[in-house]
């Protein structure tokens, strides 16, 4: 029989970074967890939470897809061997999935971005999304939505209380 105060097991789920920003600027509609082909030095600089995702892009050459523009940067105690902090760093996919994404980006308007790096179970990953760029006004009224519901919370909530 199970205790009542049992805690659940966790995830194994760490967050290294997130781009707060892609979900601003773009539309998503689908999302992809990828693995990632990294070198030594930069799990260690991951593990010590240090990357940024604010200009990362991927993309196709030939049939594998490329993650650019993701800056991890140099690991402190790393000697020679240590990695270029914006290299292109190769997504681990499904042949299905690539295809589909191959597929959405054709579309005009479509373009892969990362959403989230972590570490899942001890290996890297990245959650990419295909998406759709939104234009200004689109911004300005996901914006005023936003505002709006939480003023009708906050409404609601010294009603109730």
């Amino acid at each position: 029989m199970a205790k009542a105060g049992r805690k659940k097991q966790d995830d194994g789920r760490k967050l290294v970074a997130s781009n707060r920003k892609a979900r601003h600027d773009y539309l998503i509609e689908d999302t992809y967890e990828a693995g990632l082909v990294l070198m030594g030095t930069e799990v260690k600089a991951l593990r010590m939470g240090r990357a940024s995702l604010v200009d990362g892009w991927a993309s196709f050459s030939g049939d594998e897809l490329w993650l650019e523009g993701v800056h991890i940067p140099e690991y402190v105690s790393g000697t020679w061997t240590n990695h270029t902090p914006r290299r292109r760093r190769k997504l681990l996919l499904h042949r299905k999935e690539l295809t589909k994404i191959l597929q959405a980006t054709r579309e005009s308007g479509h373009t892969i971005v990362p959403l989230q790096l972590y570490f899942k179970d001890g290996r890297a990953k990245v959650e990419i999304a295909v998406a759709k760029g939104k234009k200004e006004y689109d911004k300005r009224h996901a914006l005023r939505e936003r505002q709006d519901r939480r003023e009708t919370e906050r409404a609601l909530g010294t009603y109730r209380g």
